[in-house]
């Protein structure tokens, strides 16, 4: 076994990587960028070595000088970056060190999606209709659509996760598909080159772990279902898939394993096949991933084998030590992606510094059951738009498919992410979806149930008429006015509960904007450990927040939340600290005020479910109240005319492509920002005349103003 690895990566798999050679007492080396440089990769490794700029991941010959400067035996390349890149497998041949996967040939081949499917045919492996050279132009793969048939999918031929495929449904869609995925595959893979493939429009991703050693023996470890995609990116995957039957199970191995022999593999691979929904026992292949898979862990789980270890050891030059006949899949297991990205708004990236990591407790890597959470950031890391945007994986195992369900949502709800947006919340929705739970999937089901989450969605108003404050709500204006006055941090004896001499004591009132940019006008009566809290004149209710255990000990953002009916009785007057009405429910939560630029701003997570309230001053309140009176004026009231509309940056990042200046539709992509490796639209939010205002390649700012539409008739 090796004695040093070098861990090509960052982020959650280098974490992972290092944690089992840890266990196998193997001294570990990280790589990391000048953004990078106080990551959780790098705290966690024995040695660290600086490489760069944010993109010097990419750097063979500055990871291959490390390796060699720190005296590695190996390189571990992790997922994504340099993974399926040939040249680091050949540069770590011609240094003497061992690269912990295929063979450069190998991923080549494979890598190459037009060569591999011409291979893999030639053994008798079914594979999709669609173009076999690498080398077409646009004009020849427009010409090769007819014959390949809509709907088809554009796929870069290098690469992989998703990144530049494009769905097109008519011919008329084309030319802009293979202009927008050309410039994904430039910028993500290097390479340019496209394919065309017959798009099976209800398909299930099913995919097969394969494990070969240098000796020409290949097993494989089951299968994984990952069909719960969005935007061609996995999600949610789970082992084994509800869809097989133990036939289709064994067929789908074998052709795996053929896929991995026809090129000599050796390392863990995954074999990737399209299922029809409605036809489970056939398949075709799609691809061949020459790396470490994302979600492993749940294979993992069900065969109870660490597969880094089984990667080191191959790649040592061990024989396989168990046979097809040794791999037993015991129970189910489900894993979710943890990412740093805003639902509500469309699922943009979301950056900034991490406040509070909270993973209640629970273990990672393979030797975790049933609950295991595998991440690579912790409180005070900063998330920034330079990387992908996924910051640790929960995975749940059962003994069926209802108990791993049941046990990775209740792992999401104890979960609590604080100072980004993450998709947390939407995960549990998803989970609980009728059609997931029952495991009628397909790849679409994603994309569809979140455009029903967004048209379900209410828009930007007040709480309806006699409605209560939701406990996000309550926990923000508890944490929004002063504390308590027990000499926490109180100014004056009455500042922290609003009393006065001789009369009721006095509301605080203050006003919270939410996400959907919904502005609340709140009332607290009392302290934090007792009160009362209306919003929007709707229904109040008795409050309190105090710190969870008998002692009040703990992480200080870790709290209990009591909220009931106000008793008769009480009125809106003073209340009892910790009083506990009938009725009232308690619920744990995580919450932190964070003072931000202008404003300071509130996170909560409650049952896995994180709000950020931002705090308005009276003085910004009191404008905003006159600027709604002038818009509902109107301008034949004397409110004012409509003038220009600002596009803004939803997101840092760098400008790929702008729309011509001039008449411009709404909905039409104005500019497209590229962040986190995947480029968001930002549309014309009307008719008029555009004025774009940066330039492709320029880097914007998130709130940047990037162009105006001007619509007809403006001031």
């Amino acid at each position: 076994m090796f004695t040093t690895v070098l861990v090509a990566n960052r982020g959650e798999i280098a974490c992972r990587v290092i944690g089992t050679l840890r266990r196998l007492g193997i001294r570990s080396v990280a790589v990391h960028t000048d953004p990078d440089a106080g990551a959780r990769h790098v705290r966690e490794a024995d040695v660290a070595v600086p490489l760069g700029d944010a993109r010097a991941y990419l750097d063979v010959d500055a990871v291959v000088a490390a390796a060699v400067a720190t005296g590695a035996d190996a390189v571990h390349p992790g997922y994504g970056f340099l993974s399926e890149n040939p040249r680091l497998a050949r540069a770590c041949a011609e240094a003497g060190i061992a690269f912990v996967g295929p063979t450069a040939q190998a991923i080549e081949i494979m890598g190459d999606k037009v060569a591999a499917k011409r291979l893999v045919a030639q053994h008798e492996v079914p594979v999709l209709p669609g173009t076999l050279d690498d080398s077409l132009d646009d004009d020849a793969l427009l010409a090769a659509a007819a014959d390949v048939g809509f709907p088809l999918l554009v796929k870069p031929v290098a690469g992989g996760g998703g990144k530049g495929m494009e769905v097109v449904r008519a011919p008329a869609d084309l030319p802009a598909a293979l202009a927008s995925a050309r410039r994904v595959a430039t910028s993500a893979f290097g390479d340019d080159g496209l394919l065309l493939e017959r798009l099976v429009d209800t398909p299930r991703h099913v995919e097969v772990q394969v494990l070969a050693d240098a000796h020409g023996g290949v097993v494989h470890l089951g299968e994984r279902e990952c069909t719960l995609q969005r935007r061609h990116q996995k999600i949610v995957e789970e082992a084994p898939s509800p869809a097989l039957d133990d036939a289709t199970r064994e067929r789908l191995g074998a052709a795996a394993c053929e896929v991995a022999r026809s090129v000599g593999y050796v390392g863990v691979g995954t074999v990737e096949f399209l299922v029809p929904a409605g036809a489970p026992t056939e398949f075709a292949f799609i691809e061949m991933n020459t790396r470490l898979q994302v979600e492993h862990p749940v294979t993992e789980m069900v065969t109870g084998r660490d597969l880094v270890e089984a990667q080191l050891r191959v790649a040592a030059g061990e024989k396989l030590w168990f046979s097809q006949d040794d791999v037993r899949l015991t129970g189910h297991a489900i894993e979710a992606r943890v990412y740093a990205e805003a639902p509500q708004r469309g699922f943009l990236p979301s950056v900034g510094r991490l406040l509070v990591v909270d993973d209640a407790g629970t273990p990672a890597g393979p030797d975790a059951m049933p609950l295991r959470l595998d991440s690579g950031v912790a409180g005070g890391d900063t998330v920034s738009g330079d990387y992908d945007p996924m910051l640790g994986k929960a995975v749940a195992h059962g003994a069926d498919r209802a108990q791993a369900l049941a046990r990775l949502d209740g792992l999401l709800a104890r979960l609590a992410v604080l100072g980004v947006e993450t998709n947390i919340g939407f995960l549990r929705d998803l989970l609980s979806d009728d059609d997931v739970r029952a495991g009628r999937l397909d790849t679409g089901l994603v994309d569809r149930f979140a455009a029903d989450v967004a048209a379900d969605a209410p828009g930007p108003a007040r709480a309806a008429s006699g409605a209560a404050p939701d406990a996000s709500l309550v926990v923000a204006a508890l944490l929004a006015v002063p504390p308590q006055a027990d000499g926490s941090a109180a100014s004056g004896p009455w500042t922290g509960d609003g009393w006065r001499l001789n009369a009721p004591h006095a509301p605080r009132r203050l006003g919270l904007r939410g996400p959907d940019g919904a502005v609340h006008d709140v009332e607290v009566t009392g302290s934090r450990s007792g009160a009362v809290v209306a919003a929007d004149g709707g229904m109040p209710v008795l409050a309190s927040l105090t710190a969870p255990g008998r002692s009040g000990a703990g992480p200080a953002h870790r709290r209990l939340l009591t909220v009931g009916p106000v008793p008769e009785a009480e009125g809106i007057g003073p209340v009892t600290p910790g009083a506990r009405p009938d009725g009232a429910r308690t619920v744990a939560v995580t919450a932190v005020r964070e003072a931000a630029g202008d404003h300071d701003t509130v996170w909560v997570a409650v049952e896995g479910r994180t709000t950020v309230w931002t705090v308005l001053d009276r003085a910004e309140r009191g404008a905003m109240l006159r600027a709604d009176r002038a818009a509902a004026a109107g301008p034949g009231d004397g409110g004012a005319a409509v003038g220009p509309v600002e596009i803004r940056a939803q997101m840092p990042g760098t400008v790929t492509a702008t729309h011509a200046a001039g008449a411009v539709e709404p909905g039409a992509a104005a500019v497209v920002v590229e962040a986190m490796k995947m480029e968001h639209p930002l549309p014309a939010p009307a008719a008029g005349i555009l004025r774009v205002l940066v330039h492709p390649g320029d880097q914007v700012r998130l709130d940047q103003v990037v162009a105006v539409v001007e619509p007809e008739g403006a001031s």
